[in-house]
């Protein structure tokens, strides 16, 4: 089974308009509202890819309802811990000024069901995969994913993380299955810039000596780069596409990555896979379906093949 955690889950409000001017009323042209945050988007995927998963986190008040009824409509298995105060965040998401938001605070999250969620984790079983993903309330420590892993350590959990800063480089000493951050936060980590595919790889490599079994980038425009176990490296441009909506891409490429490594376990199907996820939700007013998918893939398998006939010239 795999099992996502969101500890800060959130309803995207998403909107598009004809313009925005400071100080004045602004009107929108089209919205949209979805269950958000990085784990639930994973949730969200890799359902549509036929992977079942169960969706742990935490909600609040009348928004975390909602983010629950929402997400059981999407045929998403939900185990979500109920907070007594609070409620659960807005995201505003101005799709027209690409990476403009505002993301609400979230909750408090109280020691007792921070316990809670422990106990929920503690049934977890060898060969299941936890995917940690996203932010953490201000309540919360940096090391709360570092404290899981280290209570589920030794029990062949498989760990993916999806994080920044301090929550990843916390949980690399746990040897994660494999973590995803994109290109400006491995740079962030490094001090130092990322431009291109192969500046990237050194610095993925880096991450695996300290512990990261594979490492997946996530490049927008300019494609992705995985080092794997194996000291292999996968490299691919984007695929050609209209961005649409960025929200979720990064989110949906882990959830292909797993669902492509589940179904053969071959790194570069995985890749393929990954990519085509991520791409295809750029590409899509919502998180990517099976179909589009599938779609994008086909012409990652093509863009593989002219770059290997490439490098054998």
């Amino acid at each position: 089974m795999i099992y996502t955690v969101t500890f800060n889950p959130s309803l995207d409000y998403i909107i598009s308009m004809n313009g925005f001017q400071m100080g004045m009323t602004n009107r929108t042209r089209t919205e949209q509202m979805l269950p958000g945050g990085k784990g639930l988007n994973v949730s969200t995927v890799l359902r549509h890819l036929g992977a079942e998963n169960t969706a742990l986190g935490f909600i609040a008040g009348f928004t975390g309802d909602e983010i629950l009824r929402r997400a059981k409509l999407l045929g998403i298995h939900c185990d979500f811990i109920h907070l007594d105060d609070g409620f659960s965040r807005i995201n505003v998401k101005l799709k027209d000024f690409d990476g403009t938001e505002i993301n609400g605070k979230g909750p408090e999250i109280s020691p007792h069901k921070v316990f809670e969620l422990f106990e929920k984790l503690d049934r977890l079983e060898r060969g299941d995969i936890l995917v940690l993903a996203g932010s953490i309330p201000e309540s919360m420590p940096d090391s709360i994913y570092r404290d899981i892993m280290d209570r589920l350590k030794d029990r062949g959990i498989l760990f993916v993380v999806d994080a920044t800063k301090d929550l990843l480089l916390n949980v690399l000493e746990y040897s994660p299955f494999f973590v995803k951050p994109n290109n400006h936060e491995l740079g962030e980590i490094f001090h130092t810039e990322l431009k291109t595919r192969e500046d990237v790889v050194p610095y993925a490599r880096k991450l695996q000596t300290m512990g990261a079994r594979n490492v997946l980038v996530s490049m927008a425009g300019e494609g992705a780069v995985l080092v794997d176990e194996y000291d292999r490296v996968h490299t691919l441009g984007a695929p050609k596409g209209q961005l649409v909506n960025a929200v979720g891409s990064g989110d949906s490429m882990v959830a292909g990555f797993l669902a492509g490594w589940l179904k053969q376990q071959n790194y570069q199907y995985a890749f393929h896979m990954g990519i085509s996820a991520g791409s295809a939700s750029a590409f899509s007013e919502n998180l990517a379906t099976k179909e589009e998918i599938e779609k994008v893939y086909r012409q990652v398998v093509q863009m593989q093949s002219e770059s290997d006939g490439l490098k054998e010239r």
